[in-house]
């Protein structure tokens, strides 16, 4: 008799009649399941099945070839249980555990799930998944982050258990020369580490909870519960950081920072160590920096249009300031070394002021300030001057001496570049002024403002159209209408509105984003603005200046991004609130 499943695959007409039959017979002869066979036969993909499956058992979908599990989950069955049963816990919310299953008919495992769940008074939600992603899960138990750590710490329990040691320790208790030397404490270090360079990560957070220890990792901008570990072994893994960082082990009062150099996977790999005094211990957060990285061009960052042509074009001119703005975290440093990437050449001498170094340029002078020994932006720019540069790179402008240098070394014909903190890019010109900068003097060096945002790309390998809220839909249209015509980009229409979403598959790890991009807003210094800012910069005589060049604000090149696929409108409008 024909697999029900594979009955309904040949109604969907997915399937011939005659391909049911020779898959079924497989199945049957019981040398692969019945999602082997289907893959076998080369009708499906895995994504495709999988979204098959979900619309047969009426369950949504999950697929683990890029997902990784709570460790305390999948502790939740032994592994005979998941390998019998097929089923794997993957996620909990409140009270409620997800669980992925590979046959949802196998009433017995239901019971089973439920029964253990109830035991610690969790309720369950079923997910289907296919063979070759369960398969993914089963692997984390040997050789993923969390079966690496899981080992590690297994063995610590049993150290523990011989020494007769009964209840939690203190690390007061303990002597710290044994702590950081331990090596189920150095293996757990390392695996984390690890496991966030090569998942893409740019932090990690080692964090104590009440009752566990929790590691985060931050992945396209959002945090990601990843591991959690006993609580008694936290202060075991700071110390452990602590001692890779070069950083006082008893000094748990206050602050400290340090870096960790060291290769993983062939990279050449800085982490950034914060340590923060809480009550009775520490959090940890280390800043992943990839040092042989390149830096991405301006296309690949996201920029389009009037905004890239007028990078592109003020970045020909032989001196002044080129400058990036926008919060912590904005991908101002990724736009600067895209830049630079431009201007790099033989015939000219760049030399970069950073903190910290986060792109190796080749060919590049690269410095890095060291405010403790007296070495900082403005200290660096001085002695820089004395260097015979051509391009200067300047970390960021942070007080008003690092500013009129930066603004004398471009007056004197140098190109720098650097960054600022304000919410726009016209709001750099009352900055720099409030700074001391002579306003005719910045109107002479300025060249061009840009400010800009992170937001998260829709993952092309499950986007769709969809359509927005009427509140979000009327404000997209609003400011569609706003934008010149000959400022849109190509493929928009404002005739034609057609928003897009990432569904979710394995690709992106069920969340419809993949990687990240910027949206942006760029001013050009014309001869109209320059005198705006020489007189002493007035706001509406600025504005009317920027609609006259053509403007296009962060939001409106946003919210065109999103009608061209690249990201929702939701990220646009959450990331350019103020």
């Amino acid at each position: 008799m024909t697999s029900p499943f594979l009955q309904f695959l040949v109604s969907r007409n997915a399937l011939s009649q005659e391909d049911a039959q020779f898959v079924n017979a497989q199945y049957e002869a019981g040398s692969m399941g019945l999602d082997a066979a289907l893959l076998e036969h080369g009708k499906f993909d895995d994504d495709a099945l999988l979204g098959h499956k979900g619309e047969f058992y009426h369950l949504p979908t999950v697929s683990f070839e890029n997902k990784l599990i709570d460790r305390n989950l999948l502790g939740l069955f032994s592994k005979e249980v998941i390998t019998n049963y097929r089923i794997v816990p993957f996620e909990k919310q409140g009270d409620s555990v997800r669980i992925a299953m590979l046959d949802p008919e196998n009433l017995k495992a239901r019971e089973a799930v439920d029964f253990l769940a109830r035991q610690k008074g969790w309720n369950t939600q079923f997910y289907v998944t296919t063979e070759k992603s369960f398969k993914h899960a089963l692997d984390q138990y040997s050789g993923s982050l969390t079966s690496e750590v899981g080992e590690a710490l297994e063995y610590a329990d049993q150290s523990k258990e011989e020494q007769g040691e009964k209840k939690q320790q203190k690390e007061e208790d303990q002597d710290l020369e044994e702590v950081v030397k331990s090596a189920p404490v150095s293996k757990m270090v390392s695996v984390i580490l690890r496991h966030a360079v090569e998942g893409g990560a740019s932090d990690i957070h080692i964090e104590p909870q009440e009752n566990e220890s929790r590691v985060r990792y931050r992945i396209d901008g959002d945090l990601h519960a990843t591991l959690s570990l006993p609580k008694y072994i936290h202060n075991s893994i700071i110390s452990r950081i602590k001692v890779l960082a070069n950083l006082k082990l008893d000094e748990t009062r206050k602050p400290q920072d340090g870096r960790i150099h060291m290769e993983v996977g062939g990279k050449q790999i800085d982490f950034r160590i914060s340590t923060l005094p809480l009550a009775g211990t520490e959090k940890v957060v280390m800043r992943i920096l990839d040092v042989t990285r390149g830096a991405p061009t301006l296309d690949n960052l996201g920029f389009l249009g009037r905004n890239l042509e007028a990078m592109q074009r003020q970045l020909t001119k032989p001196n002044g300031m080129f400058l990036v703005t926008g919060p912590t975290g904005s991908g101002k440093s990724t736009t600067l070394f895209s830049a630079l990437s431009i201007l790099n050449q033989e015939k000219v001498n760049i030399i970069t002021l950073e903190d910290p170094i986060e792109y190796y340029l080749p060919g590049a002078n690269q410095s890095q300030v060291r405010p403790e020994v007296g070495y900082t932006f403005a200290s660096g720019l001085r002695s820089i001057l004395r260097q015979d540069p051509d391009i200067i790179m300047v970390g960021e402008i942070r007080d008003n001496e690092t500013a009129a240098l930066a603004v004398q070394a471009a007056l004197t014909g140098h190109i720098v570049l650097s960054t600022l903190h304000t919410n726009d890019a016209l709001g750099s010109v009352p900055r720099l002024i409030d700074m001391k900068v002579e306003p005719f003097l910045l109107a002479t060096t300025l060249n061009i403002i840009q400010a800009q945002r992170l937001v998260r790309k829709i993952c092309q390998h499950c986007k769709e159209e969809t359509e927005l809220p009427p509140d979000l839909a009327k404000k997209a249209q609003a400011v569609l209408a706003a934008i010149p015509d000959a400022a849109l980009y190509q493929g928009v229409d404002r005739a034609k509105l057609v928003f897009y979403r990432g569904a979710g598959c394995s690709k992106c790890g069920e969340t419809g984003y993949q990687g990240r991009l910027s949206i942006s807003e760029v001013i050009e210094n014309t001869k109209a603005l320059s005198q705006v800012i020489a007189k002493g910069f007035d706001q509406a005589l600025a504005d009317k200046e920027l609609l006259d060049q053509g403007f296009i604000s962060m939001m409106q090149d946003g919210i065109m991004k999103s009608l061209l696929g690249l990201t929702t409108a939701e990220e646009v409008v959450v990331a350019t609130k103020e």
